[in-house]
């Protein structure tokens, strides 16, 4: 056989040439399927939710709730009512001085009266109802009363008490002008059997106790308290404990990330032939591809570099995976010199897609008790022009928290056949973006490659100096 192979060469393009027209159909028959699916089950979903099935609304408001400050959870739906549960922060956790002025004019710390803290505290409770309030109705649109009961660790005992619960309307909130401050304590007025342990004393002041309410009569709440009792030695539990707590709750998932998890992911020729045979005038059946066997991934240290195979080449899921607090992937898409050439080659959340589709973000959800944050990159589709896909991450810089505050931390990155690789970033306390990996092209006895290297060094100042370092101005 000639070293070439000029024959075969040409047999095997004319054959190409002659199924792919089959193989664009199937797969455009096969992604409007995926599509159609997808929208059928948003559609069920939707109907579940505005006509109040209880898992469906549950989920979604819990799911809304999940990163409030004061931890709200939906318990139930009766009807259009909905029934939640918040737990407010402790009196003993709020400020015990406010800044004030000496008689001379100078700057100093005032202590607060007991009565003084105490309607701070109830007006930061009234803030977390009514803000808890306005979300339920925001998210379960066939809600129209939501019965809302708050639960404090009482300041004399350290164990949990009930100290305010009632009903609220979708139209008492929605009517009621929401401008200052104090506009909080109007939760009091506006709802129905509302019952708050910070009373009004006889002279129109508040009250400077909190004592827990008498809830022996109400079954469901007392039911709550039993199960709701906490440890007084217990640490207090942290926001982000409480958000994956109730996240858990929300949307379950498996713990791997898999390709398949992108109902769009083109299928490539090969798995195509392979799925409908090899007859280039047998039937063509639009049947799913083949789940490939799937090997333990493989966990990548800092600096380590790997040939991708040619599989990955067409199709590479990648998801970051975290808890503890927030973060943000980021993909820059950049020549050799290390910078993008124009603003379509930076994909982050505002831009979650490149002009041609080739690099994308799918989105981010809860995935157990974890975050998971996934994008795709098919490196075939990618201009000539692009050397590297720079793999990033970066913190919310206004929340002060840097990579330390991640937990779990995991880069993941899979391809049609089945190889898989990992890689756990530095928990560096000292920055607030990082680039996580890269893949880059290469040549290798003249051919090119694709190759994966893990990186996990970052920048300080978060998404600015990331995306400064990579040719990008953030204004």
């Amino acid at each position: 056989m000639s070293h070439f192979a000029r024959a075969e060469r040409s047999a095997a393009k004319s054959r190409a040439a002659f199924e792919a027209p089959s193989f664009l159909s199937a797969e455009q028959a096969r992604l409007h399927a995926a599509h159609a699916s997808l929208c059928a089950e948003a559609q069920h979903w939707w109907q579940a939710l505005t006509a109040n099935d209880e898992e469906t609304v549950c989920e979604a408001v819990n799911t809304a709730f999940s990163d409030n400050p004061a931890a709200g959870c939906a318990v139930g739906v009766d009807g259009s009512v909905l029934s939640v549960v918040m737990r407010q922060q402790d009196l003993d956790a709020m400020p015990t001085q406010t800044p004030g002025l000496t008689p001379s004019g100078r700057p100093t710390l005032k202590n607060l009266t007991k009565r003084d803290r105490t309607l701070w505290w109830l007006t930061s409770m009234g803030s977390n109802i009514i803000a808890t309030l306005k979300e339920g109705f925001a998210t379960a649109p066939g809600i129209t009363a939501i019965d809302l009961a708050v639960l404090t660790r009482l300041p004399d005992t350290q164990l949990l008490g009930f100290v305010a619960y009632g009903r609220w309307t979708r139209q008492a909130i929605a009517s009621t002008p929401w401008h200052e401050p104090e506009d909080a304590l109007r939760f009091l007025d506006i709802g129905q059997d509302v019952t708050c342990s910070v009373t009004t004393t006889a002279s129109g002041t508040f009250s400077s106790t909190i004592k827990p309410l008498d809830i022996s009569r109400t079954a469901g709440l007392q039911d709550l308290l039993d199960h709701a009792q906490e440890d007084p030695d217990t640490p207090e539990p942290s926001l982000a404990d409480l958000d994956i707590s109730l996240g858990a709750n929300s949307t379950p998932s498996g713990h791997m990330p898999t390709t398949g998890s992108d109902p769009y992911r083109i299928r490539t020729f090969a798995e195509w032939q392979s799925d409908t045979g090899t007859s280039p005038t047998s039937p063509r059946p639009l049947s799913p591809a083949p789940q490939p066997h799937r090997e333990p991934p493989t966990s990548l240290i800092p600096g380590q570099t790997l040939v991708l195979p040619e599989e990955a080449w067409q199709g590479m899921l990648i998801a970051f995976t975290f808890a503890g607090a927030d973060a943000d992937l980021t993909l820059f898409l950049t020549g050799a010199d290390g910078r993008v050439s124009e603003d379509q080659d930076f994909v982050f959340y505002n831009q979650p897609s490149t002009a041609n589709g080739a690099s994308r973000l799918l989105g981010k959800q809860p995935e157990g008790p974890h975050i998971t944050e996934k994008a795709a990159v098919h490196l075939t589709a990618l201009p000539e022009h692009i050397q590297r896909v720079v793999i990033s991450i970066n913190m919310d810089v206004d929340t002060g928290l840097t990579c330390a505050a991640l937990t779990h931390a995991e880069l993941y990155m899979d391809c049609a056949t089945g190889a898989a690789w990992t890689f756990q970033p530095p928990a560096d306390p000292n920055i607030r973006a990082m680039v996580i990996a890269e893949l880059y092209r290469h040549h290798t006895n003249g051919q090119p490659i694709w190759k994966l290297r893990a990186i996990g060094q970052g920048w300080a100042d978060g998404l600015d100096g990331l995306a400064r370092a990579h040719g990008v101005d953030i204004e």
